[in-house]
């Protein structure tokens, strides 16, 4: 019988008349990604790159989220055709790809997306849950339909180039990552540091400018508020493994509080 696949995050971001809240979920367990799909957010984004997960983790984890109404993108571990392959092959739909910071890193990872002739991509679609084992009619011609790739720019190079990063074909959208981004003004760590805040700003800009949708990480709700304002679509405001390490502090201060060590 053949089967629907979900609608991309490219085109929940084109339906959405509001931005898009999301979370990471870096636990690399199920049972996690699962509580937090159930929690009322828009997406999640399953990180390969900073967390321990690989693709046994990421697949229970996709098939975790699959009954809940909420948008999966997984971020690839770096911009890597194989890799890239490999997490499209389970069913992954909607991809981040990190460090892009050049136009040619950006048609990279088009490319490894993409079937031939348009890209790279290896052809195993009867055997890989991405087309449900050949029960999606015309994956392998429409598959660009069933796929959406973002990228991520967080050099000092990627926000020069982003306007030109934005505009390549096939780019559906550009994350901006303060943090590394800080980290390559010589301001490690200091991701709300003035001239990195308008560094990100000078990114919207050059990406709302080619009339792509752009998003950004910001945890502190004043900070999420203010990207909000200044043009994203879509922000990822928490990260599982924050959430319990500052539940599970607050509880510690709360009961344990100043009792000797």
């Amino acid at each position: 019988m053949p089967l629907p696949l979900s609608p991309t995050f490219r085109a929940v971001l084109t339906a959405a008349s509001r931005p898009l809240a999301g979370m990471w979920v870096c636990s690399g367990s199920p049972l996690v990604a699962e509580i937090c799909a159930d929690a009322g957010l828009d997406w999640l984004l399953i990180d390969m790159e900073h967390s321990p997960n690989g693709l046994g983790s990421v697949l229970a984890q996709l098939q975790a989220v699959a009954a809940y109404p909420v948008t999966p993108v997984v971020r690839v571990s770096g911009n890597d055709a194989v890799t890239i392959k490999q997490v499209l092959d389970l069913g992954a739909q909607n991809l981040l790809v990190p460090m892009v910071s050049s136009v040619e890193e950006a048609r990279a990872a088009v490319d490894a997306v993409r079937y031939p002739p348009r890209g790279r991509r290896g052809v195993g679609s009867a055997l890989a849950r991405s087309a449900r084992w050949n029960r999606v009619d015309g994956y392998l011609t429409d598959a660009d339909e069933h796929v959406s790739l973002f990228v991520q720019v967080e050099t000092v190079a990627g926000v020069d180039a982003a306007a030109q990063i934005a505009a390549v074909d096939g780019v559906d959208g550009v994350f901006v990552g303060p943090s590394d981004l800080a980290a390559s003004m010589g301001l490690l760590g200091q991701q709300t540091h003035p001239d990195v805040v308008a560094a990100v700003r000078r990114a919207f800009d050059a990406v709302v400018g080619a009339g792509v949708p752009v998003g950004v990480n910001a945890f502190d709700p004043v900070v999420a508020d203010a990207y909000l304002a200044a043009g994203a679509s879509f922000v990822l405001v928490g990260a599982d493994v924050s959430l319990l390490a500052r539940g599970s502090e607050a509880l510690a201060a709360r009961f344990v509080g100043g009792a000797g060590s």
